[in-house]
Protein backbone atom coordinates (compact mmCIF):
# COMPACT_ATOMS: atom_id res chain seq x y z
CA UNK A 1 0.00 0.00 0.00
CA UNK A 2 1.61 3.51 -1.01
CA UNK A 3 -0.88 5.69 1.21
CA UNK A 4 1.23 6.14 4.31
CA UNK A 5 0.05 4.96 7.70
CA UNK A 6 -0.13 8.02 8.73
CA UNK A 7 -2.32 9.34 5.62
CA UNK A 8 -4.66 6.75 6.13
CA UNK A 9 -4.96 7.23 9.51
CA UNK A 10 -6.38 11.12 9.62
CA UNK A 11 -9.00 11.87 10.95
CA UNK A 12 -11.79 13.18 8.70
CA UNK A 13 -14.43 14.18 11.71
CA UNK A 14 -13.83 16.11 14.75
CA UNK A 15 -15.24 13.20 17.09
CA UNK A 16 -12.21 10.99 16.11
CA UNK A 17 -9.73 13.57 16.48
CA UNK A 18 -7.28 13.16 19.14
CA UNK A 19 -5.18 15.79 21.28
CA UNK A 20 -5.97 19.47 21.62
CA UNK A 21 -9.35 19.03 23.68
CA UNK A 22 -8.37 22.69 24.65
CA UNK A 23 -9.65 23.41 20.93
CA UNK A 24 -11.75 20.34 20.17
CA UNK A 25 -13.31 18.85 23.25
CA UNK A 26 -17.08 19.24 24.30
CA UNK A 27 -16.35 22.67 25.41
CA UNK A 28 -13.45 24.00 23.02
CA UNK A 29 -13.69 27.15 20.89
CA UNK A 30 -13.31 25.46 17.61
CA UNK A 31 -16.23 22.99 18.94
CA UNK A 32 -18.60 26.26 19.33
CA UNK A 33 -16.99 27.81 16.31
CA UNK A 34 -18.27 24.92 14.30
CA UNK A 35 -21.52 24.00 16.42
CA UNK A 36 -22.16 27.93 15.80
CA UNK A 37 -21.52 28.13 11.81
CA UNK A 38 -19.35 31.07 12.18
CA UNK A 39 -15.75 30.13 10.91
CA UNK A 40 -13.38 33.10 11.49
CA UNK A 41 -10.21 33.29 10.25
CA UNK A 42 -7.27 31.67 12.25
CA UNK A 43 -3.49 31.01 12.68
CA UNK A 44 -2.74 27.38 14.11
CA UNK A 45 0.69 27.28 15.92
CA UNK A 46 2.40 24.55 17.05
CA UNK A 47 5.30 21.58 16.51
CA UNK A 48 5.09 19.45 13.48
CA UNK A 49 2.54 16.54 14.21
CA UNK A 50 -0.02 17.78 15.58
CA UNK A 51 -2.53 17.83 13.62
CA UNK A 52 -3.01 21.33 12.29
CA UNK A 53 -3.60 20.67 8.48
CA UNK A 54 -6.32 17.63 9.75
CA UNK A 55 -8.24 19.59 12.01
CA UNK A 56 -8.25 22.57 9.05
CA UNK A 57 -9.81 19.63 6.37
CA UNK A 58 -12.68 18.71 9.07
CA UNK A 59 -13.16 22.08 9.67
CA UNK A 60 -14.17 22.75 6.06
CA UNK A 61 -15.58 19.39 5.86
CA UNK A 62 -18.37 19.73 9.30
CA UNK A 63 -19.16 23.45 8.27
CA UNK A 64 -20.15 22.50 4.74
CA UNK A 65 -17.28 25.14 2.77
CA UNK A 66 -15.62 24.52 0.00
CA UNK A 67 -11.86 24.05 1.16
CA UNK A 68 -8.74 25.47 -0.93
CA UNK A 69 -5.35 24.22 0.12
CA UNK A 70 -1.95 25.80 -0.80
CA UNK A 71 1.42 25.29 0.19
CA UNK A 72 3.70 28.49 1.22
CA UNK A 73 6.59 26.37 0.18
CA UNK A 74 5.47 26.26 -3.54
CA UNK A 75 2.82 28.81 -3.76
CA UNK A 76 3.21 32.58 -4.76
CA UNK A 77 0.77 35.26 -4.99
CA UNK A 78 -0.22 34.43 -8.80
CA UNK A 79 -1.77 30.99 -6.99
CA UNK A 80 -3.09 32.97 -3.75
CA UNK A 81 -5.00 34.91 -6.23
CA UNK A 82 -6.19 32.50 -8.86
CA UNK A 83 -7.78 30.95 -5.23
CA UNK A 84 -9.24 34.25 -4.37
CA UNK A 85 -10.81 34.66 -7.63
CA UNK A 86 -12.51 31.40 -7.60
CA UNK A 87 -14.20 32.31 -4.01
CA UNK A 88 -15.20 35.80 -4.43
CA UNK A 89 -18.76 34.80 -5.52
CA UNK A 90 -19.18 32.17 -2.47
CA UNK A 91 -20.64 34.29 -0.27
CA UNK A 92 -19.89 36.62 2.46
CA UNK A 93 -18.03 36.36 5.99
CA UNK A 94 -21.15 34.75 7.84
CA UNK A 95 -22.70 32.44 5.38
CA UNK A 96 -21.97 28.63 5.63
CA UNK A 97 -20.79 28.96 2.12
CA UNK A 98 -17.94 31.00 2.80
CA UNK A 99 -14.52 29.10 1.18
CA UNK A 100 -11.70 28.13 3.66
CA UNK A 101 -7.76 28.80 2.44
CA UNK A 102 -5.62 26.67 3.93
CA UNK A 103 -1.99 28.06 3.96
CA UNK A 104 0.01 25.19 5.02
CA UNK A 105 3.65 27.01 6.40
CA UNK A 106 2.32 30.91 6.30
CA UNK A 107 5.49 31.76 8.18
CA UNK A 108 7.34 31.29 4.55
CA UNK A 109 5.35 33.74 2.94
CA UNK A 110 7.39 36.94 2.00
CA UNK A 111 5.65 39.85 3.27
CA UNK A 112 4.17 41.34 -0.62
CA UNK A 113 2.27 37.30 -0.08
CA UNK A 114 0.98 37.62 2.76
CA UNK A 115 -0.20 41.41 1.95
CA UNK A 116 -2.15 39.30 -1.28
CA UNK A 117 -4.57 37.63 0.94
CA UNK A 118 -5.47 40.97 3.56
CA UNK A 119 -8.51 42.13 1.00
CA UNK A 120 -9.90 38.84 0.89
CA UNK A 121 -10.05 38.34 4.36
CA UNK A 122 -11.38 41.69 5.62
CA UNK A 123 -14.62 41.38 2.64
CA UNK A 124 -14.75 37.96 3.45
CA UNK A 125 -14.44 36.48 0.37
CA UNK A 126 -11.88 33.90 2.31
CA UNK A 127 -11.78 32.44 5.56
CA UNK A 128 -8.07 32.09 5.72
CA UNK A 129 -6.41 29.26 7.83
CA UNK A 130 -2.88 29.44 8.10
CA UNK A 131 -0.32 26.74 9.88
CA UNK A 132 2.89 27.29 11.22
CA UNK A 133 5.66 26.07 13.84
CA UNK A 134 6.80 29.33 13.87
CA UNK A 135 5.83 32.09 16.40
CA UNK A 136 3.09 33.94 14.38
CA UNK A 137 3.68 37.08 16.57
CA UNK A 138 7.46 37.25 14.44
CA UNK A 139 6.56 35.84 11.33
CA UNK A 140 3.03 36.78 10.35
CA UNK A 141 2.73 40.24 9.12
CA UNK A 142 0.90 42.46 12.05
CA UNK A 143 -2.14 43.37 9.66
CA UNK A 144 -3.35 40.13 8.67
CA UNK A 145 -2.38 39.08 12.29
CA UNK A 146 -4.98 41.58 13.59
CA UNK A 147 -7.52 39.78 11.56
CA UNK A 148 -7.08 36.40 12.41
CA UNK A 149 -7.46 34.32 15.94
CA UNK A 150 -4.46 32.38 16.86
CA UNK A 151 -4.95 29.22 18.75
CA UNK A 152 -1.71 27.15 19.61
CA UNK A 153 -1.86 23.22 19.30
CA UNK A 154 0.56 21.46 21.46
CA UNK A 155 2.63 18.30 21.04
CA UNK A 156 0.97 15.31 21.77
CA UNK A 157 0.74 13.50 25.10
CA UNK A 158 1.74 9.99 25.75
CA UNK A 159 -1.45 9.16 26.08
CA UNK A 160 -2.64 10.28 22.71
CA UNK A 161 -0.09 8.98 21.29
CA UNK A 162 -1.02 5.26 22.38
CA UNK A 163 -4.30 5.72 21.01
CA UNK A 164 -3.02 6.25 17.99
CA UNK A 165 -0.89 3.21 18.19
CA UNK A 166 -3.96 0.88 18.83
CA UNK A 167 -6.21 2.65 16.43
CA UNK A 168 -3.11 1.89 13.91
CA UNK A 169 -3.27 -2.04 15.53
CA UNK A 170 -6.88 -1.94 15.48
CA UNK A 171 -8.30 -0.15 12.67
CA UNK A 172 -6.15 -0.11 9.90
CA UNK A 173 -7.36 -1.55 6.44
CA UNK A 174 -3.69 -3.21 6.08
CA UNK A 175 -2.13 -3.31 10.07
CA UNK A 176 -5.63 -4.92 11.54
CA UNK A 177 -4.96 -7.90 9.20
CA UNK A 178 -1.96 -8.75 10.56
CA UNK A 179 -0.88 -10.47 14.28
CA UNK A 180 0.44 -7.51 16.09
CA UNK A 181 1.41 -6.95 19.41
CA UNK A 182 1.93 -4.33 21.35
CA UNK A 183 4.45 -5.18 23.95
CA UNK A 184 6.19 -1.95 24.11
CA UNK A 185 5.85 1.12 23.33
CA UNK A 186 8.19 3.78 25.15
CA UNK A 187 10.81 3.60 22.47
CA UNK A 188 7.85 4.35 20.05
CA UNK A 189 6.86 7.69 22.17
CA UNK A 190 10.33 8.68 22.77
CA UNK A 191 11.63 8.63 19.37
CA UNK A 192 8.37 10.55 17.93
CA UNK A 193 8.96 13.82 20.04
CA UNK A 194 5.06 14.20 20.36
CA UNK A 195 4.89 14.14 16.47
CA UNK A 196 1.85 12.29 15.88
CA UNK A 197 2.81 11.69 11.95
CA UNK A 198 6.71 11.10 13.30
CA UNK A 199 5.32 8.31 15.45
CA UNK A 200 2.87 5.96 12.54
CA UNK A 201 5.68 6.79 9.87
CA UNK A 202 8.37 5.05 12.21
CA UNK A 203 5.41 2.37 13.52
CA UNK A 204 5.11 1.16 9.72
CA UNK A 205 8.94 0.74 9.21
CA UNK A 206 8.97 -1.14 12.08
CA UNK A 207 5.98 -3.40 11.36
CA UNK A 208 6.86 -3.81 7.16
CA UNK A 209 10.61 -4.77 8.30
CA UNK A 210 8.81 -7.80 9.72
CA UNK A 211 7.75 -10.71 7.74
CA UNK A 212 4.27 -10.82 7.23
CA UNK A 213 3.30 -13.93 7.97
CA UNK A 214 4.55 -14.52 11.55
CA UNK A 215 3.34 -12.93 14.83
CA UNK A 216 5.05 -9.37 14.97
CA UNK A 217 5.99 -8.34 18.84
CA UNK A 218 6.90 -4.38 19.23
CA UNK A 219 9.18 -3.91 21.82
CA UNK A 220 11.71 -0.95 22.75
CA UNK A 221 14.72 -3.47 21.93
CA UNK A 222 12.67 -3.92 18.55
CA UNK A 223 12.08 -0.85 17.58
CA UNK A 224 15.68 0.46 17.98
CA UNK A 225 16.86 -2.36 15.97
CA UNK A 226 15.21 -1.33 13.47
CA UNK A 227 14.81 2.41 13.32
CA UNK A 228 17.63 3.50 11.26
CA UNK A 229 17.98 7.55 12.26
CA UNK A 230 20.48 8.83 10.83
CA UNK A 231 21.07 12.18 12.81
CA UNK A 232 23.17 13.90 10.10
CA UNK A 233 20.90 14.71 8.22
CA UNK A 234 18.02 17.96 8.98
CA UNK A 235 15.01 18.44 7.88
CA UNK A 236 13.73 22.16 9.03
CA UNK A 237 10.37 21.41 8.07
CA UNK A 238 9.70 19.41 11.10
CA UNK A 239 11.48 15.77 11.66
CA UNK A 240 14.92 16.59 13.23
CA UNK A 241 13.88 20.35 13.80
CA UNK A 242 13.23 20.21 17.04
CA UNK A 243 16.01 17.80 18.40
CA UNK A 244 18.70 19.84 16.91
CA UNK A 245 17.86 23.39 18.01
CA UNK A 246 16.79 21.85 21.63
CA UNK A 247 20.72 20.26 21.46
CA UNK A 248 21.85 23.72 20.57
CA UNK A 249 20.09 25.34 23.12
CA UNK A 250 21.05 22.57 25.77
CA UNK A 251 24.66 22.98 24.85
CA UNK A 252 24.86 26.88 25.10
CA UNK A 253 23.46 26.53 28.66
CA UNK A 254 26.09 23.75 29.10
CA UNK A 255 28.61 25.83 28.33
CA UNK A 256 30.27 23.88 25.60
CA UNK A 257 31.12 26.36 22.81
CA UNK A 258 32.04 23.30 20.89
CA UNK A 259 28.67 21.50 20.83
CA UNK A 260 26.50 24.97 20.20
CA UNK A 261 28.88 24.85 16.83
CA UNK A 262 28.59 21.76 15.60
CA UNK A 263 24.99 22.12 16.11
CA UNK A 264 24.85 25.45 14.83
CA UNK A 265 26.82 24.08 11.95
CA UNK A 266 23.79 21.25 11.33
CA UNK A 267 21.19 23.58 11.05
CA UNK A 268 22.77 25.80 8.52
CA UNK A 269 24.02 23.30 6.54
CA UNK A 270 20.17 22.02 6.75
CA UNK A 271 18.93 25.27 5.24
CA UNK A 272 17.49 26.35 9.02
CA UNK A 273 16.36 30.29 8.96
CA UNK A 274 19.15 31.98 9.92
CA UNK A 275 16.58 34.34 11.68
CA UNK A 276 15.01 31.69 13.55
CA UNK A 277 18.86 30.52 15.01
CA UNK A 278 19.43 34.12 16.19
CA UNK A 279 16.07 34.32 17.52
CA UNK A 280 16.31 31.21 19.73
CA UNK A 281 19.47 32.99 20.86
CA UNK A 282 17.76 35.79 22.13
CA UNK A 283 15.43 33.97 24.19
CA UNK A 284 18.24 32.12 25.49
CA UNK A 285 20.55 35.13 26.41
CA UNK A 286 18.13 36.42 28.88
CA UNK A 287 16.03 33.29 29.83
CA UNK A 288 19.87 31.09 30.74
CA UNK A 289 22.07 34.14 31.21
CA UNK A 290 20.41 37.12 32.40
CA UNK A 291 21.86 39.81 34.97
CA UNK A 292 24.88 37.42 35.31
CA UNK A 293 25.99 38.97 32.25
CA UNK A 294 23.93 41.61 31.30
CA UNK A 295 25.68 42.20 27.65
CA UNK A 296 25.05 38.81 26.46
CA UNK A 297 21.36 39.83 25.80
CA UNK A 298 22.77 42.80 24.07
CA UNK A 299 24.76 40.80 21.55
CA UNK A 300 22.36 38.06 20.76
CA UNK A 301 19.92 41.31 19.97
CA UNK A 302 22.63 42.90 17.70
CA UNK A 303 23.32 39.34 16.34
CA UNK A 304 19.25 39.31 15.19
CA UNK A 305 19.70 42.67 13.65
CA UNK A 306 22.44 41.64 12.12
CA UNK A 307 21.57 38.90 10.44
CA UNK A 308 17.92 40.02 9.62
CA UNK A 309 19.81 42.11 7.06
CA UNK A 310 22.55 40.26 6.11
CA UNK A 311 21.80 37.06 5.26
CA UNK A 312 23.89 34.13 4.14
CA UNK A 313 26.66 33.11 3.94
CA UNK A 314 27.95 35.54 5.91
CA UNK A 315 25.58 34.84 8.88
CA UNK A 316 26.96 31.67 10.10
CA UNK A 317 30.20 33.65 11.21
CA UNK A 318 28.47 36.17 13.30
CA UNK A 319 26.08 33.21 14.96
CA UNK A 320 29.01 31.33 15.29
CA UNK A 321 30.67 34.71 17.11
CA UNK A 322 27.16 34.84 19.67
CA UNK A 323 26.72 31.47 19.91
CA UNK A 324 30.52 31.35 21.18
CA UNK A 325 30.03 34.07 23.74
CA UNK A 326 26.92 32.66 25.26
CA UNK A 327 28.45 29.36 25.72
CA UNK A 328 31.10 30.96 27.75
CA UNK A 329 29.11 33.09 29.25
CA UNK A 330 28.37 33.04 32.61
CA UNK A 331 24.98 31.54 33.70
CA UNK A 332 21.68 32.27 35.37
CA UNK A 333 17.91 32.14 35.26
CA UNK A 334 17.21 34.13 38.36
CA UNK A 335 15.20 36.09 35.53
CA UNK A 336 13.40 33.59 34.31
CA UNK A 337 12.58 31.64 37.84
CA UNK A 338 10.95 35.24 38.90
CA UNK A 339 8.23 36.06 36.26
CA UNK A 340 7.76 32.14 36.68
CA UNK A 341 7.14 32.33 40.33
CA UNK A 342 5.59 36.29 39.54
CA UNK A 343 2.77 34.67 37.42
CA UNK A 344 2.11 32.35 39.21
CA UNK A 345 1.16 34.27 42.41
CA UNK A 346 -0.72 36.51 40.37
CA UNK A 347 -3.29 33.63 39.19
CA UNK A 348 -3.42 32.59 42.55
CA UNK A 349 -4.01 35.93 44.64
CA UNK A 350 -6.06 37.44 41.43
CA UNK A 351 -6.56 41.10 41.44
CA UNK A 352 -4.60 42.81 44.80
CA UNK A 353 -5.18 46.29 45.47
CA UNK A 354 -2.29 48.41 44.55
CA UNK A 355 -1.13 50.49 47.77
CA UNK A 356 -2.29 53.94 47.61
CA UNK A 357 0.59 55.91 48.51
CA UNK A 358 1.91 54.21 45.18
CA UNK A 359 -1.23 54.79 43.09
CA UNK A 360 -1.58 57.60 40.40
CA UNK A 361 -3.13 60.48 41.28
CA UNK A 362 -4.37 62.91 37.97
CA UNK A 363 -6.98 63.98 39.06
CA UNK A 364 -8.60 66.38 42.10
CA UNK A 365 -11.15 63.36 42.80
CA UNK A 366 -8.28 60.95 43.35
CA UNK A 367 -5.90 62.60 45.43
CA UNK A 368 -9.18 63.69 47.70
CA UNK A 369 -9.42 59.95 48.01
CA UNK A 370 -5.67 59.72 49.38
CA UNK A 371 -4.20 58.26 46.01
CA UNK A 372 -0.56 59.42 46.45
CA UNK A 373 -0.36 60.06 50.02
CA UNK A 374 2.55 59.38 51.62
CA UNK A 375 4.57 58.45 49.03
CA UNK A 376 8.51 58.73 49.65
CA UNK A 377 10.32 60.01 46.45
CA UNK A 378 13.51 57.69 46.56
CA UNK A 379 16.41 60.38 45.48
CA UNK A 380 15.20 62.66 48.37
CA UNK A 381 16.70 60.59 50.74
CA UNK A 382 20.46 59.19 51.17
CA UNK A 383 21.87 56.83 47.98
CA UNK A 384 18.49 57.14 46.55
CA UNK A 385 16.44 54.77 48.38
CA UNK A 386 13.99 54.62 51.58
CA UNK A 387 11.94 51.33 52.50
CA UNK A 388 8.97 51.82 51.36
CA UNK A 389 6.35 49.38 50.98
CA UNK A 390 5.38 48.45 46.96
CA UNK A 391 3.51 45.08 47.46
CA UNK A 392 0.16 44.64 47.91
CA UNK A 393 -0.63 44.15 51.83
CA UNK A 394 -1.59 40.65 51.27
CA UNK A 395 1.65 39.77 49.84
CA UNK A 396 4.15 41.83 51.39
CA UNK A 397 7.67 41.00 52.14
CA UNK A 398 7.29 38.07 49.49
CA UNK A 399 10.77 37.46 47.49
CA UNK A 400 10.51 36.42 44.18
CA UNK A 401 13.92 37.43 42.85
CA UNK A 402 16.63 35.26 44.24
CA UNK A 403 19.81 36.28 41.98
CA UNK A 404 22.20 33.49 41.15
CA UNK A 405 25.58 32.46 42.20
CA UNK A 406 28.13 34.76 40.15
CA UNK A 407 29.97 37.65 40.25
CA UNK A 408 27.42 40.17 38.81
CA UNK A 409 24.06 38.49 41.01
CA UNK A 410 26.09 37.97 44.16
CA UNK A 411 26.65 42.13 43.81
CA UNK A 412 22.81 42.38 43.55
CA UNK A 413 22.46 40.08 46.43
CA UNK A 414 24.36 42.93 48.68
CA UNK A 415 23.03 45.65 47.27
CA UNK A 416 19.26 43.97 47.75
CA UNK A 417 20.87 43.27 51.43
CA UNK A 418 21.79 46.66 52.44
CA UNK A 419 18.83 47.74 51.23
CA UNK A 420 16.05 45.90 52.39
CA UNK A 421 17.73 44.23 55.14
CA UNK A 422 15.64 41.55 56.15
CA UNK A 423 12.84 42.30 54.67
CA UNK A 424 12.55 39.64 51.59
CA UNK A 425 15.71 37.12 53.30
CA UNK A 426 18.79 38.46 51.13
Amino acid sequence: MNEPLAERLRPKHLKDYVSQSHLVGDKGVLTQHIKQGIIPSMIFWGPPGTGKTTLANIIAKESSRPFYALSAINSGVKDVRDVIEKTKQSGGLFTSKNPILFIDEIHRFSKSQQDSLLQAVEKGWITLIGATTENPSFEVISALLSRCQVYVLNAFEKKDLEILLLRAVNDDEFLSKLNIELKETEALIQLSGGDARKLLNIFELVVTSYPQTEKITITNDAVKERVQNNMARYDKTGEQHYDIISAFIKSIRGSDPNAAVYYLARMIEGGEDVKFIARRMLILASEDIGNANPTALVIANSTFQAVSVIGNPESRIILSQCAIYLATSPKSNASYEAINKAQLLVRETGDLPVPLSIRNAPTKLMKELGYGDNYQYAHNYENNFVPHEFMPEDIKNTQLFSPGNNQRENAQREFLRQRWKEKYGY
